[in-house]
C-alpha cells in the first residue's frame, strides 16, 4: 500500500405507513425518476422470508464505516457482517472482535483481491476516499462480489463508466449508496410533491456544508477530486433531481476562496450553482468547506405551496415542514428515523438485489448523472458560462 494511502486511511423500525406505501411499488412511484424511487420490500414491511443473509466485507475503517454503516448492518434483516479490509492490523482486529468476526476474515490493500476465495463476502460497503473508489470497486467485481460504494461514485466520468463495465462484466450488482433515497422523510416529501401539495413547482433552494478542519484528506484533490461539491453538495445535486422528478438541462457555477489559511491550495472553499429544468423549475444550491452556518437544507417553492427540510441530509433528526394555500399555517410532517436506520436500509435494499436478482435503484447509471453534472459544473465555473447537459 502506498504511504498516501497509510496517512489517509487511519483517519429500523418499518417507516411510516406512507413512507411503506411508496416503497411497496417496487419501482418508480408517482412518475419520478430513477432518483426518486424508494428502499427495498425487506424494511418496509416486506419481509423475504427463508432468505439468506448478504455477508458484507467493509473497505476501509474509517467514521463512516465504524460509526454509521456497520452499526447500520447489526440492526438489519437481511444483512451481516462477514469481513474486513484494512491497512492496520491491530485496528481491524479489535473491530473484527467487536462484531464477531473471524480474523481470517481480515484483509489488507496488498491482499484484497484474496476476497474471492471467501465464499462468506457476498458483498464489498467500499468507503475509502473518493479517488479509491474506482479501484476497489473493479477488483470487487473482479473477486465476484457486489458492491455497494460510497458516494461520490469516483472522481471522473470515465472511472465512473469503467466501475459500470467491470461489474457488468463480472455479473455482478453495483450500488451507490445514496441513503437519502430509502429515508422516510424524504419519500413521504416526495409522495406530497407529486400530489400536488405545493402545487405546481417554481424553484428549489437547496445546501449543505461544513467548516473542515485542517489536513483531512478531503482537501487533498488527487484523493477527494474536488472540494465540498463532490463531499456534500452531491446532496444538493440528487436532492434537485429527486424533489422534481426530472433531469436537469443546463448548470452555471461559481466557486472561491476566501480563507486564504492553507486549507484550500488544491480545491474550492465555496461552490455556488444553479440548476435549470425542462419544467422550467430552478435549483439554487450552496456548498461550502468555509462555515457551519452554510446550511443542511431543501426548500421546495411551489405555486400554491411550500415544504422544506431542514435539516434535510442528516443521518437522524431530519425535520419537515410544510404550508399551502388551504393550510397556511406551518404544519410539521417529520417521521422519527433514529440513527443509523438509513444505513440498515442501504445494505438491505442491496441485499434483496442480490437474492431477487434485481437491480438497485441508486444503481451506477444514477451515480455517473450526478457526476457528469458535477463535472458540468467545474466547467462552468472554469469557463465562467452556462454549460449544457446530456444525461
Amino acid at each position: 500500500m502506498s504511504s498516501s494511502r497509510r496517512e489517509f486511511l487511519k483517519q429500523l423500525s418499518t417507516t411510516t405507513a406512507a413512507a411503506a406505501a411508496m416503497l411497496s411499488t417496487g419501482g418508480h412511484v408517482l412518475g419520478e425518476s430513477p432518483a426518486a424511487t424508494g428502499a427495498s420490500g425487506a424494511v418496509s414491511g416486506q419481509p423475504m422470508a427463508g432468505k439468506k443473509k448478504i455477508g458484507y466485507c467493509i473497505v476501509g475503517l474509517g467514521r463512516i464505516s465504524l460509526n454509521e454503516f456497520m452499526p447500520g448492518v447489526q440492526i438489519s434483516e437481511h444483512s451481516k457482517l462477514v469481513a474486513l479490509v484494512s491497512g492496520h492490523r491491530d485496528k481491524a482486529e479489535r473491530v473484527a472482535d467487536q462484531y464477531g468476526i473471524d480474523h481470517k476474515a481480515i484483509y489488507n490493500y496488498e491482499n484484497y483481491d484474496q476476497i474471492a476465495h471467501n465464499p462468506e463476502i457476498d458483498a464489498v460497503y467500499i468507503a475509502l476516499p473518493n479517488g479509491m473508489h474506482a479501484e476497489y470497486t473493479i477488483r470487487a467485481a473482479q473477486a465476484g462480489k457486489h458492491v455497494l460504494c460510497e458516494k461520490p461514485m469516483a472522481n471522473t466520468v470515465a472511472e465512473c463508466e469503467q466501475m459500470i463495465a467491470a461489474c457488468r462484466k463480472a455479473n455482478r450488482k453495483l450500488m451507490i449508496a445514496y441513503r437519502m433515497q430509502f429515508e422516510p422523510n424524504t419519500l413521504e416529501v416526495i409522495q406530497k410533491l407529486r400530489q400536488g401539495y405545493a402545487g405546481k413547482l417554481l424553484e428549489l433552494d437547496c445546501a449543505f456544508g461544513f467548516n473542515i478542519k485542517p489536513g483531512e484528506w478531503r482537501l487533498n484533490k488527487k484523493l477527494a477530486g474536488g472540494g465540498p461539491l463532490y463531499d456534500v453538495g452531491i446532496y444538493c445535486v440528487n436532492a434537485s433531481r429527486y424533489l422534481t422528478g426530472e433531469e436537469p438541462m443546463s448548470v452555471q457555477g461559481y466557486s472561491s476562496v476566501v480563507d486564504r489559511d492553507g486549507r484550500f491550495t488544491e480545491v474550492e472553499e465555496n461552490l455556488a450553482w444553479n440548476m435549470r429544468f425542462p419544467s422550467g423549475v430552478v435549483a439554487s444550491c450552496l456548498t461550502s468547506y468555509g462555515s457551519i452556518f452554510t446550511g443542511n437544507l431543501a426548500r421546495i417553492i411551489g405555486a400554491s405551496g411550500t415544504i422544506e427540510m431542514n435539516p434535510a441530509y442528516s443521518y437522524s433528526g431530519i425535520h419537515v415542514t410544510g404550508r399551502n394555500e388551504s393550510a397556511p399555517t406551518a404544519a410539521d410532517f417529520s417521521i422519527p428515523d433514529p440513527n443509523p436506520r438509513q444505513f440498515a436500509r442501504e445494505a438491505d435494499h442491496l441485499a434483496e438485489c442480490i437474492l431477487e436478482n434485481k437491480e438497485p435503484k441508486a444503481d451506477g447509471a444514477e451515480g455517473l448523472r450526478d457526476m457528469k453534472i458535477i463535472t458540468a459544473i467545474y466547467q462552468s465555473c472554469a469557463e465562467g458560462r452556462a454549460v449544457e447537459l446530456k444525461l
